[in-house]
């Protein structure tokens, strides 16, 4: 299950079976909206107040010009799973499945072109922080990416064959790719190099957790979730990581922070977990 919170009152989460939720106050109360698919569904993104795109199985891509109360299918030429989503603008966005899947529009989802990654690996995680400069992350320690807007990728070497699930950068230098098995990847010149600093197995340690998703509030403060409910983090710009330990039961496959001071994570079974920034 996905989600995503634009202000502290707005989220949206997805999931199995098309379910897709919205509140409007804060996750005391979640409505559920109808999607018009059962395909599974994985991650949810707002632009804005009104328009909102969601992404899932069977090449689905759902988008929302009316803050998410109603859901259209946009057509795509593949039956590929879609795992990411990243938006630069209201016309102007990517998703990211298996295959190596790379899909683009100019025109806000009417039309979705490939644009060619060079791999078969599924793609996980994708971020643009300009309609130029993109990063995106899949498995056998793929990362790929792009200064021209996805005309070319161009793969990175992380030293690692972790599956990686999540991307994220906090300026144009420096982010971070997270993955299975405690994989953590620092970047610090753009995502030309990345270094290492998988958490060791601690001494109570019996099976290194899998890191799903990643998310910084600021430069020095950042968020991991992943398997068995687990919960990491940093104040010193992801040097040292501190295990915060399990919110939930479930593994968490969402993290969405609306400003610097709460956050929110989901997973399996229909959690939904809100996270305050002092624990």
């Amino acid at each position: 299950m996905g989600l995503y919170f634009r202000t502290p009152q707005q989220g949206w989460a997805v999931g199995s079976g098309g379910t897709i939720l919205k509140t409007v106050d804060g996750g005391k109360k979640w409505k559920k909206i109808a999607s018009g698919t059962t395909a599974s569904l994985s991650a949810v993104f707002f632009l804005d107040e009104q328009q909102g795109w969601v992404v899932g199985a069977n090449g689905t891509i759902l988008q929302s010009q009316d803050g998410g109360n109603t859901w259209q299918q946009q057509l795509v030429d593949t039956q590929v799973p879609f795992y990411g989503l990243s938006f630069v603008s209201a016309r102007e966005g990517w998703v990211v499945g298996g295959n190596g899947t790379i899909l683009h529009t100019k025109d806000g989802g009417t039309h979705w072109l490939d644009q060619p990654s060079k791999t078969s690996a599924a793609l996980y995680g994708i971020q643009f922080l300009s309609a130029r400069h993109g990063t995106i992350v899949g498995a056998v320690g793929t990362v790929l990416m792009t200064d021209d807007g996805g005309l070319t990728w161009i793969p990175q070497e992380t030293q690692g064959a972790a599956t990686l699930f999540d991307v994220y950068f906090t300026d144009v230098s420096t982010g971070w790719a997270v993955g299975n098995a405690g994989a953590i990847f620092q970047t610090t010149d753009g995502g030309h190099q990345w270094i290492d600093r998988t958490l060791p197995c601690a001494r109570s340690c019996t099976k290194l957790t899998d890191f799903l998703r990643v998310r910084f509030t600021d430069p020095q403060t950042g968020w991991i979730v992943g398997e068995r409910g687990m919960v990491y983090r940093t104040t010193d710009g992801g040097f040292t990581w501190g295990e915060q330990g399990a919110i939930a039961k479930v593994s968490l496959f969402g993290l969405s922070f609306p400003d610097g001071t709460q956050g929110w994570a989901s997973g399996e079974s229909g959690t939904i977990v809100r996270l305050t920034i002092g624990r």
